[in-house]
């Protein structure tokens, strides 16, 4: 009897493992921020959802969760991972800014939000704007 009680709460404790563990992982990977993995994912989703806008340089932030695209003529776009779709929206140069912690893009759109890219400096942007075009 005793055997058969201890196999039935060994057999419990593993049935509640396989419940809680991928559970907990699940809830792990949804906490943990997607990257940009570099700057052709974020090239690739500027030109996807902005038809028309021919990328020529991107930058993406050091924590990867914000990128930066440049055109030719110096139109900008901002990238950011909402959910697991990257988000990419044309913003005026005029929301662009350098902070302490890297370059600020404060886009206005709801969706998109403020997109930070860590560790970019306005050095940074000013190598991958078209001469002429000031920020």
């Amino acid at each position: 009897m005793i055997a058969a009680d201890a196999v039935l709460i060994g057999g419990g404790g593993v049935a509640a493992l396989l419940v809680v563990v991928p559970l907990g992982l699940w809830l792990w990977r949804r906490r943990t921020p997607p990257r940009i993995d570099g700057p052709e994912e974020a090239v690739a989703a500027v030109e996807q959802m902005l038809p028309g806008f021919p990328v020529s340089a991107a930058v993406v932030g050091a924590d990867g969760l914000g990128a930066l695209a440049v055109t030719a003529d110096g139109r900008i776009a901002a990238v950011r991972r909402v959910g697991r779709r990257l988000l990419a929206r044309e913003v005026p140069w005029r929301v662009v800014r350098a902070t302490r912690d890297g370059i600020l893009v404060e886009t206005g759109d709801r969706r998109l939000g403020t997109v930070l890219l860590a560790r970019v400096d306005a050095l940074d942007i000013r190598r991958l704007t078209p001469k002429g075009i000031e920020w």
